[in-house]
This record gives structure tokens, C-alpha cells and sequence, in this order.
């Protein structure tokens, strides 16, 4: 990232009309598709770009919606230093700033720097003494403290809501979509399930096989954002925090750096095309899970600087001064709650952990 002038610093069924075959979950939108592996479908995702594009301006009264992207395992020094064209184009819109997780150290609220828990405090805006989720497996979320989508959902049911995912176990289980003790809420669109399918996409070196699936969540997030323009959605990409931990730093990772931004910035693409063509207000966040340990880049989970150290790059020009105050990833879902003008119904408001950096 190129950085701007004020800036110093891995895992379901299907709805009726489904097409079935394979293991990945893939929708075009709930009515219709659930799975599709025919060479035709994929032929139909297009791959877009986003740079050099210029944005079209939200106009009053246009409908809100809002997208959050997480780009796994980059820590901020990174994304500062290599090349994201597509995260600049976005930054030039709204704004760039470093930000933390890991919550309040030697509190309750200490989180490890560990994805599945960066994901949790993120979708509830709460630390893991809340959301109870403290390392990737093994995982017991206390559904008691609502995620971004439950409450959408339930403040609005009209709102259309998709997540596009490179780890399925986010919506399964992190956001426990169809449970009862979660509040038996679904998604509208999903793309998930491609890294439990061996027969298309089989491990290979260099984790090649993630770098496929999170080209092809990216597309399929891109294709129905632009198509159907979902009110809430959430890209998840990996490929990086596996090749960190492979590689740690150096060319390998920042290649892998270059190339989810290139998946960003079509996504981007989608929005900017979206907002040209209907009266909608685009809110995108895109930010990062956890830094990496200081000595290889290998490593995260402790509460070093460069773990704890991460960022977030939006296209709001609503933006409070506490986005330029190191915003924390808990902060994010009062953020999106506020630009899409729901509600947060105060059972779930008075527990969380962050303030909104959007006015």
C-alpha cells in the first residue's frame, strides 16, 4: 500500500432448486442455487478489476449497504510496504489507519491474536471473554453475544445477507447460521465449503490450492454483489496467513500480498459498479485478522506490537476522529451497524466491546 499523506506510521445441504455435485456450497441466491460444478458456471465468473476506476458518489436518500473483507495474517508494516493498488483506490475514497486486536492486555478481555478469535470480535464486537472463542479449533461460541448478521436479521428481516468464505466453519460455526441457541437466522448467499471438496481442489505445495479458492470465493462474491447487491456481506480470504506461516517474511508473502489485493480490488470493482448504476450508499471495510511475530513472520497468537498491530482501509467519508486513533476490529461492527441505519437492540449494545468510527 502506497501509503497516504496523512498516515505517520482454513472449513452444508441444499435449498430447494438446488443443482448438487461436489462439496463446495455455492449460491446464486437462495431461491435458486445452492452447488454448481459445471465448467459453464465457471465460465460465468468474471474477473474484474478495480484500478483506475473512479467512484460513483452516493446520492441522499440511496439505500445503505455494506461489505467487510478479511485479507487473513498481514500485519500493518506490510500492507503499508507492498504494492495494493486496489487497497489504495479504496483508501483514496475514505481513508487508511493502522488499528489492534487482542483486546485490553492483562484484562478479561485479553484476546489471543489468533484468527477464529480476530473473525469473533469483529461479527460481535466483543473480546473472547465474551464470545468465548480462543483458538481455531475446538471451537464453543457463546451465541449469547449476537453477531452483526443475527442482528440485522433481526432488527430487519428484509435485509439480504451473504458471506463468501474460504473457511466454512466461519458461518457453521463462528456464526452458528440455522442454530437454534443462535437465534436459527440464515444466510441469503454463500459461497463456502471449496476447501473440504479434495476431488477440486487437492492440496498443493505453496498452498496453491487456497490461492484457487479464495480467486474463486472473490469472483463469486464479486459476480452476486454486482449482480443482487446483498444489504450486509462478508469476503473471507486465507491464502496469505497460510503462506506466512510456511514462508514468514519475504518475496513468497508479499507475492501473496500482491495477489489478494488484485481479489480486492474486484470486488471493489462490483461495488463501484453497483453504486453507479442504483441509488445505493456502499460502505466497504477491509482489514486484517492478526499481525506476525517480529523475528520470522511465521508465527502469531502472543501480544507483540507487530501481532497486535493490524489495519483497516474503508471508502467511508463519514469517519469520526477515533478512526485516526488506533480503531480496534471490535469497533467495526458498530461501524457497519451505523452506516446501514440498524438498530443494535440494547440486550446486544450494552455488552460490546467497540465504538463506532462512523458518524
Amino acid at each position: 500500500m502506497k501509503m497516504p499523506s496523512h498516515i505517520s506510521g482454513s472449513r452444508r445441504g441444499c435449498w430447494r432448486d438446488c443443482i448438487s455435485g461436489g462439496s463446495g456450497s455455492y449460491f446464486v441466491r437462495r431461491i435458486s442455487v445452492r452447488r454448481v460444478t459445471s465448467a459453464a458456471a465457471y465460465a460465468a465468473l468474471v474477473l474484474v478489476g478495480a484500478a483506475g476506476m473512479l467512484p460513483a458518489l452516493a446520492v441522499a436518500g440511496a439505500t445503505p449497504k455494506a461489505i467487510f473483507i478479511i485479507l487473513d495474517g498481514i500485519p500493518a508494516d506490510v500492507i503499508e510496504r507492498v504494492s495494493t493498488p486496489n487497497l489504495d483506490a479504496i483508501a483514496a475514497v475514505g481513508a487508511y489507519a493502522r488499528a489492534q486486536v487482542g483486546g485490553p492486555i492483562g484484562e478479561p478481555g485479553e484476546t489471543p491474536t489468533v484468527s477464529a478469535p480476530g473473525y469473533m470480535s469483529l461479527v460481535t464486537g466483543t473480546w473472547a471473554n465474551k464470545h468465548n472463542v480462543y483458538e481455531n479449533y475446538n471451537l464453543s461460541p457463546n451465541y449469547d453475544y449476537w453477531n452483526i448478521f443475527r442482528v440485522a436479521k433481526a432488527m430487519n428481516p428484509a435485509l439480504k445477507i451473504g458471506i463468501f468464505s474460504t473457511w466454512t466453519d466461519n458461518r457453521t460455526v463462528l456464526l452458528g447460521e440455522g442454530r437454534p441457541n443462535a437465534g436459527d437466522w440464515r444466510f441469503d448467499y454463500v459461497a463456502d465449503g471449496f476447501e473440504e471438496d479434495a476431488i477440486r481442489f487437492p492440496q498443493q505445495p505453496l498452498a496453491a490450492h487456497v490461492a484457487l479458492i479464495d480467486n474463486l470465493v472473490s469472483q463469486e462474491a464479486a459476480r452476486v454483489i454486482e449482480q443482487d447487491g446483498p444489504d450486509l456481506s462478508w469476503i473471507y480470504l486465507q491464502y496469505t496467513d497460510d503462506i506466512g506461516h510456511q514462508y514468514g517474511d519475504g518475496e513468497v508473502f508479499d507475492k501473496a500480498v500482491v495477489d489478494i489485493d488484485t481479489h480486492a480490488g474486484r470486488i471493489w470493482s462490483a461495488v463501484m459498479t453497483r453504486q453507479e448504476t442504483y441509488s445505493e450508499d456502499w460502505l466497504i471495510i477491509v482489514t486484517t485478522d492478526h499481525g506476525r511475530d517480529a523475528e520470522t513472520g511465521r508465527e502469531h497468537g502472543r501480544h507483540s506490537e507487530r501481532e497486535r498491530t493490524t489495519w483497516i482501509v474503508t471508502n467511508s467519508t463519514r469517519l469520526l476522529p477515533r478512526f485516526k486513533q488506533m480503531p480496534e476490529i471490535v469497533d467495526i461492527f458498530p461501524s457497519i451497524a451505523r452506516h446501514l441505519g440498524v438498530t443494535i437492540p440494547d440486550n446486544v449494545a450494552r455488552h460490546l466491546d467497540g465504538l463506532t468510527f462512523i458518524q
